[in-house]
């Protein structure tokens, strides 16, 4: 599937095309990051990117996959995190310039 389709795809849809394996998380991961290098510089929708972290917890994903430990209809969906939400080790401005270098100790719950 091409990227730009992946990118198009709603959860559920996504959701099932990684559980067939018609997509993998991989796939993705890499749709989603090369639309907000693509986008966001217009935008300016995300603060912070971590696309090392996207790209080894997508890897974690597949794999647990092929085993067949598949988790759920959100296992290896692509998700941001609102810049409001404690991520642990990640910068989270809740965009303010007085916050602009405020990391985490600790993840809040919905992460």
């Amino acid at each position: 599937m091409a990227a730009t389709d992946i990118a198009f795809l709603s959860a559920t849809e996504l959701g099932s095309a990684i559980q067939s394996k018609e997509v993998s998380p991989v796939e993705a991961v890499e749709a989603y990051l090369e639309r907000i290098e693509r986008i966001d510089p217009q935008v300016n929708a995300y603060i912070t990117v971590c696309a090392d972290q996207a790209r080894q917890e997508a890897l974690q994903a597949e794999a647990e996959i092929r085993r067949g430990e598949y988790r759920g209809p959100l296992h290896g969906i692509p998700m941001g995190i609102k810049d409001q939400i404690y991520t642990k080790g990640i910068r989270t401005t809740d965009a303010s310039k007085i916050r602009s270098d405020f990391v985490p100790k600790i993840d809040a719950t919905v992460v």
